[in-house]
């Protein structure tokens, strides 16, 4: 069998050299790059604190509350996680229902967030914020229901 062609040809020989840069041009893209990252810090703190400090100005109360309980859910449910990571799943089943009453409940929640918020009222402009809740209370229940049921 003839020998390849492909074998012959080194590595090295169809790749140039790349050329060194001058020690000054390195020294001053070190510093660019060394302020690069803070200025970037900064910005980004900056745009997360005039996020928030807009919320908290544009906000409804009302809506404030319902996403303090959103985030009580997320707690809930990372702890149900973590818990049963560490420790076990031994009645699978009541995990199963106890992370997935927190999902529910988080989704129920979400959905009474987008229909009381009040710049969603052309999208929902027909369902009063009475109704909403109610539906949000009936759905809880039915969830709760089920979640009981599952546990066994």
């Amino acid at each position: 069998m003839p020998p390849k062609r492909a074998s012959q040809i080194s590595p090295n020989a169809s790749v140039p050299p790349i050329p060194k840069a001058p020690s000054s041009a390195t020294s001053s893209s070190s510093s660019k790059s060394s302020s690069a990252p803070t200025q970037t810090a900064q910005t980004a703190q900056t745009v997360l604190f005039d996020l928030w400090q807009r919320y908290l100005n544009t906000t409804p109360q009302r809506v404030k509350l319902i996403d303090v309980f959103m985030a009580f859910l997320v707690v809930v449910g990372g702890l149900q996680f973590v818990y049963c990571v560490l420790v076990g799943n031994y009645p699978f089943n009541a995990f199963l229902a106890g992370f997935g009453a927190t999902v529910g409940q988080f989704v129920l929640t979400a959905s009474l967030r987008i229909q009381t918020n009040p710049e969603n009222k052309r999208e929902f402009g027909s369902v009063s914020h009475e109704r909403a809740f109610a539906d949000f209370v009936l759905g809880s229940l039915i969830l709760h229901f089920f979640c009981v049921n599952f546990i066994n």
